[in-house]
């Protein structure tokens, strides 16, 4: 018996990818539902590579009948919506900020922590982390497990489809201006971001931090370990899928090079790409479209007494995102006996 699954947000970016990886990866549903703003009312959305959806309004949507959604739709959206499709007994995984640091809400990464999931059905709402938390995580977990990291000292370099279409949008119009020598005014980011890197994402907070910076700590503080401290300066830079971190990490334990690698080369979800001559490293233009996390310029940091520094790169629309959010919904079938209410029609 297959599930029934409802895609929320799947005319924006994430929400395409969802629906592409519930295809590629042959996910156990009978049926599933493409749900918008009736804005997109009857909009056509692809579903794998024959499949076409028509877009059904998320106002009028009922979820008694669903199993899982899969929420992109913007955090004020999933405000309303997502505890509405929990309370129909429909198991919720929301890819927006709004739920993660709530009490008695899992805030899971399954290569992290997967046993978060013991107690979904309590709310039945599972928040996906910021996509920046979640890349660092997957490839210092195994890491963690082994050394205990007491520090991440952490500066991203983030594109601009983490700011939706908008910014992909914004990039584009600025750099095909600047080509014919005429000007566009920034309208989704605070300065120009064609030909130039912003270090803000999302609102500044009292201490002057962004709130990207703070979502990359309290996540990881909630998701890996209480007591690591984490300093984070986030970078709006002019990629259009592609994340990447410079990473300095602190150890309680002494570690190696060469321990680091073996332990990154057998983890989860983790690709080690790191030959010390040019080019022998990944960037962000090369991992869009793929599922890892990938791991180059290892080496120690010899100002620390256990130290280590490296360069982390992901696409942030599938692990940092889409593919995350399957993942769960994977693992909850799999361990932890999620049935499916009824045959979808």
């Amino acid at each position: 018996m297959g599930y029934k699954i409802a895609v929320v947000g799947a005319t924006g970016n994430v929400g395409r990818e969802i629906l592409e990886i519930l295809a590629e990866r042959n996910f156990p549903a009978d049926e599933v539902v493409a749900l918008a703003s009736a804005n997109s009312r009857g909009k056509e959305i692809s579903f794998g590579d024959t499949k076409i959806l028509k877009a059904q309004v998320l106002e009028e949507y009922d979820f008694s009948d669903t199993d899982i959604a899969l929420f992109s739709p913007g955090a004020s959206v999933s405000k309303i919506h997502a505890p509405r499709a929990a309370a129909a007994g429909c198991v919720v995984i929301d890819n927006t900020s709004h739920f993660r640091m709530e009490e008695g809400i899992p805030l899971v990464v399954p290569e992290v922590n997967p046993e978060a999931l013991k107690d979904y059905a309590k709310r039945n709402i599972i928040a996906n982390p910021n996509c920046s938390t979640i890349q660092m995580l997957v490839a210092l977990k195994p890491l963690h497990d082994f050394a205990k990291i007491k520090r991440i000292v952490v500066s991203t370099y983030q594109s601009v489809s983490g700011a939706g279409k908008e910014g992909m949008d914004e990039l584009f119009d600025q750099t095909k201006a600047l080509f014919v020598n005429s000007h566009k005014e920034p309208a989704k980011f605070s300065k120009r971001i064609a030909f130039n890197v912003i270090p803000q994402i999302d609102v500044f907070m009292e201490d002057g931090n962004t709130k990207e910076e703070w979502k990359m700590v309290v996540e990881t503080q909630k998701i890996m370990d209480k007591n690591i401290q984490v300093s984070a300066t986030c970078v709006r830079v002019p990629v259009f899928v592609g994340h990447a971190e410079s990473i300095n990490v602190e150890f309680e334990n002494p570690i190696s090079v060469e321990q680091a690698f073996e332990l990154l080369e057998e983890a989860e979800g983790v690709l080690v790409l790191d030959r010390r001559e040019a080019g022998g490293y990944m960037t962000p233009i090369e991992c869009a479209g793929d599922d890892n996390t990938y791991v180059s310029r290892l080496r120690q940091d010899t100002t620390v007494k256990h130290g280590l520094n490296m360069w982390v790169v992901s696409d942030n629309l599938r692990k940092g995102a889409a593919l995350n959010a399957v993942q769960i919904a994977e693992e909850l079938i799999s361990n932890y006996a999620l049935k499916a209410k009824s045959k979808a029609a």
